[in-house]
């Protein structure tokens, strides 16, 4: 790990997906789905999606 202010990677926030009621669970599938887009995206591209697109359907952003 480098300091603050060196670019060595990425942050992931949680008060966003703690605050939308995600779980530890939930957070498993979204580092999983980016180890997949960021390992070989052209391969991966519809796993990644459907995982995405899994936990965006379980906690929308707003009720219908």
């Amino acid at each position: 790990p480098e300091k603050p202010f060196v670019t060595s990677g990425i942050r992931i926030g949680t008060a966003a997906v703690t605050t939308r009621g995600l779980r530890e669970e939930d957070m498993i599938r979204i580092g999983e789905s980016i180890y997949l887009t960021a390992s070989d995206f052209e391969a991966n591209r519809e796993k990644a999606k459907e995982i995405v697109n899994g936990i965006c359907s379980k906690y929308p952003l707003y009720e219908a």
